[in-house]
């Protein structure tokens, strides 16, 4: 028998695009290498053992005929526990390979595109700011536009998928040597050095474990969140204030307007502690001094390199007063460089750095001079110092080396700051509720029960205590670990603050906000740790953020902000953080609570009805969108998401979620991520000063047509999980969800309580159980249905499809509903689902639900092609359906395999061999489907 293990994804049928043969090729010598690496280290039997299993799969796949479900059956029931891992492992890195070659390839074909001089691609700032200059607007709008504008993507801890950084050094270490054979001519010599340092680099990875042998810990998501500065964001978001400037000044020349720094990286690991009881006061400081440790590490290293490089000598240049002032106080040079006065500006630079460093209380990783400068107070300064520096080189017209390096630390410095990331607080009202009820219990001094209050009674009560300057809690009173836990991070927060500035630590979260009492809660326990100062004008030290995450909160969200906006109190409070509220969106839970269309219906509504709110009351609005990976948790490409928001909701002021796998993929490799970047940055600047919403008078029916849409799809999708017998069996039982909890894949409990409701699950470990079964119901499940009863309850249904067409070809956000649902209907699989459906012990359950999905699936795809007009999946996406094609033979094997081992699992096989082999097979389909958590 002939073998190719990697022909699948090699044929011409998978990739028939001529410009794709690099892409062929390069998956192909990769697969090539990883097939003679499993010759190599395990034997000739296991690649045959693989390469017979791929291709059954395919078998399975292709034509979902039982002769092949039987063997491929027979073959992963027969296979030993050693035979599994390194099947598992083998498929997992072919799915690893093919993403680094697809990667390079969308690289190469950007770069293709840039050379050739094609016009600007959608989503890039050069096309965005085209259209802006197209349109008139100048200098001066665009410059109050930054001035105002906050993007910024923030950093989430996945309770699901951590990569270890030793795979993803060596997915940089592969793509390094794709890259030169692509972008060098090699000689004979240098081209076998360069298939050597693959071969060992594959050879490295496949002898290196994929998992962490420990459980994950909140430091080691603090950990992870950090390679992503080193790989992309301390070098690309630079980049992208470059590109912007240059562009700036080739269109304006000299009216050019300086850019401020808009464009940021949040996080919330190692502040987000809802459901998450590792996430301490400790873990808190930890966070925000590893963040500030990694800044100040490249300031210092940045500085020293800088300054080696300026070695300008006063004999030939005449400095600035301001500049020969900061070389005046620099430690000494020795004297044959005592000529060289930017070296000698460098060098106090350097010093104050590390004495700021040490000031902070962290550790200093470079060499230290003798003298002991004054630390910085805070970046401000540094910052000034770099721009005297610059200003200094302008006046001798040494332009090209205030440019480069030297710009690009002056941004870093202003964006990143001392503090490196603002970090989010993030808390469930019910524990916020709880802690407030023991404090008036022993504080009060009232005799009635705080739980037994009506709202008008707390109300009252609350604004009281927030006015006044009293403390509530006292240093004599024994709390509950709860209460005294809650104090403990509120003044760690007021701590960091106090060190590394305000910056650094600068919202509070609100999870399940349902009232305006949630609100002024942690209003009140912010003013006991000092982070609220009460008085006749109070100031409030960080941005209180409410979260709507249930279809019930997101419609009752606007009525929450009326009632919070017409206290004075409330309103005194946010002019003090300079008249903006922010306000969050949660996608996942939504989504679950909901279904995939109504979330994003009533998500689009709450964003309408907010903004009618704020400009009533003239406070300016921020939404923080709660998006996750995959499209039932609010996912899909960023450019189109924010251009599908309804008009004047963006406003140049947006937030939302990274994270998961999706974090990985975006940001692990650098030229990927400034791509993603500059995407959600592009989109920005359209959706603010450009209208994209072409629906005008249109709307009320278009709105009416999804109201229709989205009440038939909420019935639809509550009957099914909530509202039939038996399903919460079908799900434990059909997905992988027991598992992800029993082998603490994550360090966040997959439950916000000790219960197996589906209500009380988190919504990351739903949706990531239905996209490892391949079901993925939480992306469309209920549009079929929908659309079939509005069409056929219309008076005319010609019409009434013809109206679904219409909304799809001029309304942005139905176009990325109907996008997205496309994407998640190419990603499922139901011949795979059928065979987790295979699980459930009950068979009479599993016949009546599968078949219901089933059903659903179908309709949901009939009606997708009736108002797309399309005729199959990803029919305007073929870069998409390539990667899937690619894809599929790595991904589908290893759901075969995660089938049987949770049938072994299961039946009692609780081998520690099994259980890793499951959290193999979780880790490798994420990785292949890139987006499914």
């Amino acid at each position: 028998m002939s073998l190719n293990i990697h022909a699948i994804a090699a044929s011409d049928k998978n990739i028939p695009n001529e410009k794709d043969h690099p892409l062929r090729e390069d998956i192909r010598l990769l697969g090539r290498m990883l097939g003679d690496t499993i010759r190599e280290l395990e034997g000739e039997s296991m690649f045959d053992l693989v390469e017979t299993i791929r291709q059954t799969a395919v078998r399975f796949h292709r034509e979902q005929e039982q002769e092949a479900r039987h063997e491929l059956d027979t073959i992963l029931a027969h296979l030993s526990h050693k035979e599994t891992i390194a099947v598992v492992r083998a498929f997992s890195y072919f799915s690893l390979l093919s993403n680094i070659a697809e990667d390079l390839h969308h690289n190469r074909r950007r770069r293709a595109h840039l050379r050739a001089g094609s016009p600007p691609q959608a989503g890039s700032v050069t096309l965005a700011l085209k259209r802006v200059f197209e349109k008139g607007i100048g200098g001066k709008e665009l410059e109050d536009f930054f001035a105002k504008a906050l993007i910024s993507p923030v950093l989430t801890a996945h309770p699901t998928e951590v990569q270890r950084r030793s795979i993803l050094d060596y997915q940089l270490t592969i793509q390094r040597f794709l890259k030169d054979r692509d972008r060098t001519q090699l000689t004979p010599n240098e081209l076998r050095h360069n298939e050597n340092g693959l071969r060992a680099a594959i050879q490295t990875l496949w002898q290196t474990r994929m998992l962490r042998s420990v459980r994950l810990t909140v430091q080691d998501e603090i950990e992870n969140g950090l390679i992503y500065y080193h790989y992309t964001f301390l070098s690309q978001l630079p980049y992208i204030y470059a590109k912007i400037e240059d562009l700036l000044e080739q269109h304006l020349d000299k009216a050019a307007p300086r850019i401020a720094s808009f464009l940021r990286i949040g996080s919330w690991i190692g502040g987000d502690r809802d459901g998450n009881p590792f996430v301490t006061h400790q873990i808190m400081l930890h966070a925000a001094e590893r963040h500030a440790g990694l800044i100040l590490d490249h300031y210092i290293t940045e500085v020293g390199k800088i300054g080696q490089t300026m070695s300008l000598t006063e004999r030939l240049i005449k400095v600035t007063n301001e500049l020969e002032g900061l070389a005046s106080v620099a430690p000494d040079l020795p004297a044959s460089r005592i000529d060289e006065p930017y070296r000698r500006a460098f060098l106090g630079i350097y010093a104050r750095l590390i004495a700021t460093s040490k000031h902070l209380g962290l550790p200093v990783n470079a060499p230290c001079p003798e003298e002991i400068a004054e630390p910085y107070a805070d970046s401000a300064e540094f910052v000034h110092d770099l721009d005297i520096i610059i200003h200094s080189l302008k006046q001798h017209r040494s332009d090209w080396l205030a440019r480069g390096a030297l710009r690009d630390l002056r941004r870093t410095a202003d964006v990143f700051g001392f503090h490196l990331a603002p970090l989010d607080m993030r808390q469930h009202s019910k524990v916020h509720e709880q802690v407030v009820a023991e404090l008036f219990e022993k504080g009060a001094q009232d005799a009635r029960n705080y739980l037994e209050l009506s709202h008008a009674e707390r109300l009252e009560w609350l604004l009281s205590e927030i006015s006044s300057v009293r403390p509530l809690v006292s240093p004599y009173c024994n709390y509950s670990d709860t209460t005294q836990g809650e104090l403990r991070i509120l003044h760690m927060a007021a701590e960091i603050q106090r060190r590394f500035g305000h910056a650094a630590l600068p919202n509070y979260i609100i999870s399940m906000t349902t009232s305006v009492i949630n609100v002024l809660e942690v209003a009140l326990l912010l003013k006991e740790v000092g982070l609220l100062q009460a008085g006749d004008n109070p100031r409030l030290g960080l941005n209180i953020i409410p979260l709507f995450e249930t279809i019930e909160d997101l419609r009752g969200c606007t009525a929450i902000m009326e009632e919070l906006f017409s206290l004075p109190y409330y309103r005194k409070l946010l002019q003090s953080r300079g008249g903006l509220q922010e306000v969050m969106l949660g996608y996942s839970d939504s989504n679950k609570d909901g279904g995939f269309v109504t979330s994003n219906w009533e998500i689009y509504k709450a964003e309408i009805e907010l903004t009618k709110v704020f400009d009533r009351h003239k406070i300016r609005l921020r939404l923080f969108h709660g998006r996750g990976g995959t499209v039932g948790r609010g996912g899909g490409p960023s450019y189109q998401g924010v251009l599908a928001q309804p008009p004047g909701s963006v406003n140049g002021q947006i937030r939302l979620t990274e994270q998961g796998e999706v974090v990985a993929s975006k940001y692990t490799d650098p030229e990927i991520g400034r791509r993603n970047l500059e995407t959600l940055v592009a989109a920005t600047i359209e959706a603010t000063l450009l209208s994209h919403d072409a629906i005008n008078h249109h709307a009320p029916q278009y709105y009416e047509a999804l109201e229709h849409l989205s009440s038939s799809a909420y019935a639809t999708y509550r009957n099914l999980v909530y509202e039939t017998p038996g399903f919460k069996q079908f799900f434990q039982e059909s997905t992988p969800i027991r598992e992800i909890a029993g082998l603490h894949i994550g360090s966040r409990p997959t439950s916000r309580k000790p219960s197996d409701k589906i209500e009380d699950l988190r919504a990351i470990p739903w949706v990531f159980s239905w996209s490892l079964n391949r079901t993925m119901i939480p992306g469309w499940y209920g549009f079929g249905t929908a659309v079939e009863n509005f069409i056929q309850q219309a008076p005319q249904e010609q019409e009434a499809l013809a109206l679904l067409q219409e909304m799809y070809r001029t309304w942005p956000f139905m176009q990325t509903l109907l996008s997205n649902m496309d994407m998640v209907l190419a990603k499922s699989d139901l011949g795979i689902a059928s065979r987790y459906a295979e699980l459930v012990t009950d068979a009479e359950l599993r016949q009546q639900i599968f078949t219901r999905i089933q059903a659903e699936w179908k309709r949901c795809i009939k009606w997708l092609f009736a108002i797309t007009g399309h005729t199959e999946l990803l029919q305007e996406n073929p870069t998409l359906a390539r990667s899937i094609r690619i894809r599929t033979p790595y991904i589908d094997p290893l759901n075969h395999l995660q089938i049987e081992l949770l049938r072994r699992y299961r039946s009692g096989d609780d081998d520690d061999t099994v259980r890793r082999a499951i959290h193999l097979t979780i880790n490798g389909v994420a990785t292949g489907l890139r987006n499914s958590g």
